[in-house]
Parts: C-alpha cells; structure tokens; sequence
C-alpha cells in the first residue's frame, strides 16, 4: 500500500475511534489512538474547537486528558464520514484533511455536528503517527442527521 492510501486508512479508522455506544466503558485515549499519535513526542499541536476551553495540547497524554472526561459522560457518539480524506505525502510528513458528521448523545439529549478534521502526520520508526491536529466544529440543526447514520442497536 502507498504512503497515501496508508493515511487515508488511517485518518478514516481514526474518526471511528472516537465511536461510543450505550454501555461502553471508560474511555482510554491511549488505548484506543496510540496507533494514531506519537505518545513519545513533546512537540505535539492538538487542538479542537469542540472543546468547550478551546486548549491546545502540546502531547498526545495531554490531548486524551481533554477528551476521556467528555466521552466518558456521552450515552454514544457516532460518526460518517462526509467527504474524504484527501491526502499530501512528502518524504517524512504527510497531510490529511477529511470532513464527517456525528450524534453525540448525552443525558442531555443529541447533538448532530460536521467536523473538518486536519491531521499532519510524521514517520517515525513506528509507523505514520500524528502530530498536528485541527478540528473545527459546526453545530447541526437538530433532527439534521436523522437517516444519514447507521442505525445502532443498544448490545
């Protein structure tokens, strides 16, 4: 597989990472993504604008501190990709961009989004891994998403 499809794989296996069904447990960052960043590196630029605090996280640990909390509290979280991911490969960095749309649901009810996601990717002894991430977050209108996601069946 060429070092484009290889990253395309990846950043699109990386949206599902972020799936959460009825009953799941704890969520573990490093468990689930450390195929995706480099838990190693210190100069890492994390940032999405769905936190609510909008920080940016300069490790991979740092960035899984923002987000277990959160999908921690989520009922689910499901995703689609929308368009993408369209990707640039150069020697030891590669780019990825890709666009999808999710339910997150809490005991608050669901909220539909569509996430641009940017990734830049380094290749490291392990393997391609993440090192720049940008996220921009747009709220749907409620009800948007209604037939446009798979159906889940509580297990």
């Amino acid at each position: 597989m060429n070092d484009e499809r290889l990253i395309a794989d990846l950043h699109g296996r990386w949206v599902f990472g972020w799936e959460r069904n009825e009953g799941d447990g704890p969520f573990d960052f490093r468990r689930t993504f450390g195929e995706f960043y480099d838990f190693d590196s210190t100069d890492l630029r994390l940032y999405d604008d769905f936190d609510p605090e909008q920080r940016v996280a300069a490790t991979a640990t740092g960035y899984g501190s923002i987000w277990e909390p959160h999908f921690d509290r989520m009922v689910s979280a499901h995703h689609a990709v929308d368009d993408g991911p369209h990707v640039i490969v150069s020697h030891h960095l590669a780019a990825s961009t890709l666009a999808f749309v999710a339910r997150i649901t809490t005991s608050d009810g669901a909220t539909d989004i569509r996430t641009t996601t940017s990734l830049v990717w380094r290749r490291t002894p392990d393997g391609w891994r993440i090192v720049r991430e940008h996220n921009s977050t747009r709220v749907l209108p409620a009800g948007d998403l209604d037939g446009r996601l798979p159906v889940y069946e509580a297990g």
